[in-house]
């Protein structure tokens, strides 16, 4: 469920994937409720595919890894 926003919801995923840690293949997180509120899930959800990257939720946070090495969860 995605509600109003004030900013285009192609614009504000290009914002994400357009930083310096994107670009360098570093780890990124943002809030569900700001993913959920600015472009809705399954838009960001297409991005993260397209992009190759992969992504996990905790709490309220995701943290988006950009780059498709494999990930371990070290407990």
């Amino acid at each position: 469920m995605r509600t109003h926003s004030p900013l285009d919801a192609d614009l504000w995923l290009h914002n994400i994937f357009a930083t310096k840690q994107v670009q360098q293949g570093g780890v990124i997180r943002r809030k569900a409720r700001d993913v959920e509120r600015f472009c809705g899930m399954q838009a960001f959800m297409s991005e993260i595919h397209r992009r190759g990257f992969q992504v996990v939720q905790n709490g309220g946070q995701f943290i988006i890894f950009c780059n498709n090495e494999p990930i371990r969860i070290l407990t």
